[in-house]
C-alpha cells in the first residue's frame, strides 16, 4: 500500500499562484500513475492532471487539456503548480495512486490509494 500526504494549501486571492505538494511514502514502487484530484463543494471529485510514475509523462483532461496547471515530480514527491488562481479552482485537492497506465486513469475509480487532501480556498 502507498500511503499519500498533501501539503500546500491554503487561502489565496484570485491572480496568485501556489504549488501544492504530494508527498508518497510506503511500496512506491508500485506505483504506475499518480495525479491531482480537486472536489468543490457540491460537485463531483474532478481529474486535474497525472503522471506515469516510470517515465514522468504527464497528461491532463481531455477536453480542458493543461490550463493553469503543471504536474511535476521529485523522487518520491508530487507537485501541482496552479497559475493564476481563480475563485472557481476554491476546492480539497487530492492525491491519488492508480494500477493503471496513464492516459487511461482519468477518473476517481481507476484510484485505490489516496491522501487526505490539502485545502484550497481563493478570495479577494
Amino acid at each position: 500500500q502507498v500511503q499519500l500526504v498533501e501539503s500546500g494549501g491554503g487561502e489565496m486571492q484570485p491572480g496568485e499562484s501556489m504549488t501544492l505538494t504530494c508527498t508518497a511514502s510506503g511500496a512506491t514502487g508500485s506505483i504506475h500513475t499518480i495525479a491531482w484530484f480537486r472536489e468543490a463543494p457540491g460537485r463531483n471529485r474532478e481529474f486535474v492532471a497525472g503522471m506515469s510514475w516510470l517515465d514522468n509523462e504527464a497528461y491532463y483532461p481531455p477536453l480542458s487539456g493543461k490550463g493553469r496547471f503543471t504536474i511535476s515530480r521529485g523522487k518520491n514527491t508530487l507537485y501541482l503548480h496552479i497559475e493564476s488562481l481563480k475563485s472557481e479552482d476554491a476546492a480539497v485537492y487530492f492525491c491519488a495512486r492508480s494500477p493503471f497506465a496513464a492516459h487511461v486513469a482519468l477518473t476517481p475509480g481507476h484510484f485505490d490509494d489516496w491522501g487526505q487532501g490539502t485545502q484550497v480556498a481563493v478570495s479577494p
